[in-house]
């Protein structure tokens, strides 16, 4: 743990957010020591509801490591990753993370990530997101074609 690279990630979501570019995040991705990538909300001027700190400086440094793995690499979040972020975190296999708001803070501020941690909890009939399966069957096709490719790369 670095509180040198969680005050760059703090020093982000504030100078970004400053000159309007987005929300009050910013993250980076360190590597043996070094900061490789850095990220600060785009959502808003990107038009992506997906391009929040976490992800950007994930996509930077998988793009930098040319590895969708970053395995030895540490992640530094000014707030605690909204579920999405989380996921991404775990695919991309870091192997920690460090966070300084929590998801309270967050939802305080008015970002309410808290709403979808609990509706991940929720049966699908009890979501807010009307949700329903179709073609199951169809679908299982391709993994049962995946399960037996002898060239896939795993992950």
């Amino acid at each position: 743990m670095n509180a040198v690279f969680m005050r760059e990630a703090i020093r982000l979501s504030v100078e970004m957010m400053r000159q309007g570019r987005g929300g009050p995040f910013g993250a980076v991705v360190v590597k043996d020591g070094n900061i490789i990538s850095r990220g600060y909300n785009q959502v808003t001027t990107s038009n992506d509801p997906t391009a929040h700190a976490e992800l950007v400086a994930i996509r930077e440094a998988c793009r930098l490591l040319q590895s969708f793995r970053l395995d030895g690499c540490h992640l530094y979040s000014s707030c605690e990753p909204c579920p999405m972020c989380l996921g991404a975190v775990y695919w991309a296999r870091l192997e920690r993370m460090y966070f300084g708001g929590t998801r309270a803070d967050a939802a305080a501020a008015g970002f309410d990530d808290d709403l979808i941690y609990r509706e991940l909890a929720l049966p699908h009939g009890g979501r807010q997101l009307v949700t329903g399966q179709l073609l199951r069957e169809e679908a299982l096709a391709a993994f049962e074609e995946w399960r037996g490719k002898p060239d896939k790369i795993a992950y």
